[in-house]
């Protein structure tokens, strides 16, 4: 919601003050400056990348309307999902995570848990150190090694939406003289005709560089942030499980693993240590 509120004062702003100042909006209504940097923009995403990125592009872009998952109750439900994984362990012997590590999806114990099971990165992140961790085969420091790997390369390639979109943001002022130098030869060739005619080319030409320059620092550039900013929320969801799950193949008490988690948690979506205390405890 706030993405289309930000485009809305964006593009507000730009036409109240050009209108103010005594514009005609019929005149940036160039539809040929249009398909020219919008087709040149598509063209160059399509050939620097596969067409899994297009998609994704589109389901990123779609996803900041729902705004961010990673908010301070999803937090909470991942610190009681932990404890309550820990404790069973603790309780019922290594052995008792085997199944729902296996499959997850048919877990009675994560269907509790419904933030976190439609969540496929998590979800395959902490099920594939679950089955590290029970079958003892790896030392604790090698186990924060492994998970580091495993969020580094699930950075990477999350990493790849915002940077398309960013590159794409940073070649549209060249597209949009790309689309001005073409109206400069039209208005070249219109030399000789009638003054109106030739006003009306340099303008359209004009127009072609304003487009190439509001689209790259007034949307492409905004929206690359706001997909960053969604997958910051995703780094530290995994770097809470890291934390947790490290402390937990130590020998950490299951509070004290669920606490090393909650300190990864930024203020602003952090509970306090009375109300985690309290959360864990309900059944």
């Amino acid at each position: 919601m706030f993405v289309i509120v930000g485009f809305g004062v964006v593009l507000g702003s730009v036409v109240a003050g050009f209108t103010m100042a005594g514009g005609n909006i019929a005149v940036l209504i160039q539809i040929s400056e249009f398909i020219v940097i919008g087709g040149a923009a598509l063209g160059a995403i399509l050939v620097g990348n596969p067409p899994s990125i297009i998609g994704d592009i589109i389901r990123e872009i779609l996803g900041l309307l729902k705004g961010s998952a990673y908010k301070k109750e999803a937090f909470n439900e991942l610190l009681k999902m932990l404890y309550d994984l820990f404790m069973m362990a603790r309780r019922e012997g290594m052995v008792a995570l085997e199944h729902h590590a296996e499959r997850p999806h048919e877990s009675d114990f994560f269907r509790r848990f419904p933030n976190f099971l439609a969540n496929h990165h998590a979800v395959a992140f902490l099920t594939d150190t679950l089955k590290v961790i029970i079958a003892g085969s790896v030392q604790p420091m090698d186990l924060a090694d492994m998970m580091d790997i495993d969020i580094e390369t699930m950075h990477k390639a999350s990493d790849k939406v915002p940077s398309v979109l960013q590159n794409t943001g940073d070649a549209m002022p060249g597209f949009g003289i790309v689309a001005a130098v073409l109206g400069v030869v039209i208005t070249m060739g219109a030399i000789g005709g009638k003054p109106e005619e030739i006003g009306h080319h340099v303008a359209a030409a004009l127009v072609g560089t304003f487009l190439g320059v509001l689209l790259a620092y007034g949307v492409f550039g905004p929206l690359a942030a706001a997909v960053r900013n969604n997958h910051a929320g995703e780094a530290q969801y995994l770097a809470c499980m890291k934390s947790a799950l490290l402390a937990f193949a130590r020998g950490d008490a299951p509070v004290t693993a669920v606490e090393f988690a909650r300190r990864n948690i930024e203020p602003s979506l952090r509970c306090s240590f009375a109300e985690m205390e309290a959360a864990l405890k309900q059944n």
